[in-house]
């Protein structure tokens, strides 16, 4: 599913990154790994393996678009340091591409951190008229993408049915990612009548308005 801004294209993808082509650029918000070793260490019965997944789904991203660079768009760890860190310092030496973090509010690990492993740390990213960052802003003149949010939305049937999907949701000047990494839940929206919403399924992006 593609989308425009300006001179800018961008593909939304099924599994919430977003890809710029003109930048050969993938932009990903909320990963929060260590999430699912948090809750394990506080007493959660969570297998060790789900948190497993939000590498696969990163490995799998970087082979199909092959980008240049790699944007976080904030929240990539939930928390202090844990074995999840371990296994992205491994991961982070394996990969090519140029990565970039922008502060989130959940990114308590101190920069130096990440900066020693070669990404580049910001509290926001400008370029031409587009705006990066973590919370959703507004800057006049400027279309925003961030995260922060989480978004998703509930599909209702013909009965009873619900189905709460994860989802990109565009305002007039602003695009939110969905969170992409597992276990990190969902905000539902409600959006206006001049707001568009894009829901997550397993291999497709679907409008829904």
């Amino acid at each position: 599913m593609q989308l425009n801004y300006g001179r800018h294209d961008f593909i939304m993808h099924p599994s919430g990154c977003l890809y710029w082509p003109s930048q050969n650029s993938v932009l990903i918000a909320d990963v929060h790994f260590g999430k699912i070793d948090h809750f394990r260490k506080n007493g959660s019965a969570l297998p060790a393996q789900v948190g497993l997944e939000n590498f696969r789904k990163l490995n799998q991203i970087l082979d199909e678009f092959e980008p240049d660079k790699l944007i976080f768009l904030g929240d990539l760890f939930h928390s202090t340091q844990n074995k999840d860190w371990e296994r992205f310092t491994a991961w982070v030496k394996l990969q090519k591409v140029k990565m970039t973090l922008i502060i989130g509010n959940h990114d308590i690990i101190p920069q130096y951190c990440f900066e020693d492993l070669g990404i580049e740390v910001l509290p926001q990213l400008t370029y031409e008229a587009l705006f990066l960052t973590h919370h959703p802003l507004e800057k006049e003149g400027f279309f925003n993408i961030c995260g922060h949010l989480h978004p998703g939305y509930r599909l209702r049937g013909e009965g009873r049915q619900q189905l709460k999907l994860s989802c990109f949701y565009r305002k007039k000047q602003q695009l939110i990612l969905p969170a992409f990494g597992t276990f990190t839940g969902h905000f539902l929206i409600e959006p206006e009548e001049d707001e568009d919403v894009f829901v997550l399924s397993e291999d497709l992006v679907l409008s829904i308005r």
